[in-house]
């Protein structure tokens, strides 16, 4: 099976950016959403390998939707990716079920090696 990824952030420009990150790094993109309950409906339709996430989005936030993404698979693979590197905002996303975070602005290899460390 091949690493799928769905890409979920509120900022178009945000998910263009990592898109081309995985892209270019052999990672298959294989959908977008740009809040939490889009992201929600499109991991049950895709079943992508891996999901990254923004926290802070309108409609379901990313700890909301990482939530509802674990109850449909408990192994699902989540990275939280958001620009508020505070400490409680990453311990809350690693308790709802997130397997790693990536701060904004973030470095490419920063992306691949947390992707890689997810994916195994």
């Amino acid at each position: 099976m091949s690493n799928r990824v769905l890409i979920v952030d509120d900022a178009g420009f945000m998910r263009m950016t990592i898109k081309d990150v995985l892209t270019k790094n052999g990672y298959e993109v294989v959908g977008e959403a740009e809040n939490g309950l889009k992201a929600v409906e499109k991991f049950k339709e895709l079943e992508p390998t891996l999901t990254i996430m923004d926290i802070t989005m309108p409609e379901m936030n990313g700890i909301e939707a990482v939530k509802e993404i674990k109850k449909i698979d408990a192994n699902a693979k989540v990275i939280m990716c958001s620009a508020m590197g505070q400490k409680s905002m990453v311990i809350e996303a690693i308790k709802a079920g997130a397997k790693d975070f990536i701060v904004k602005p973030f470095q490419e290899d920063g992306v691949i090696q947390a992707v890689q460390k997810v994916l195994g």
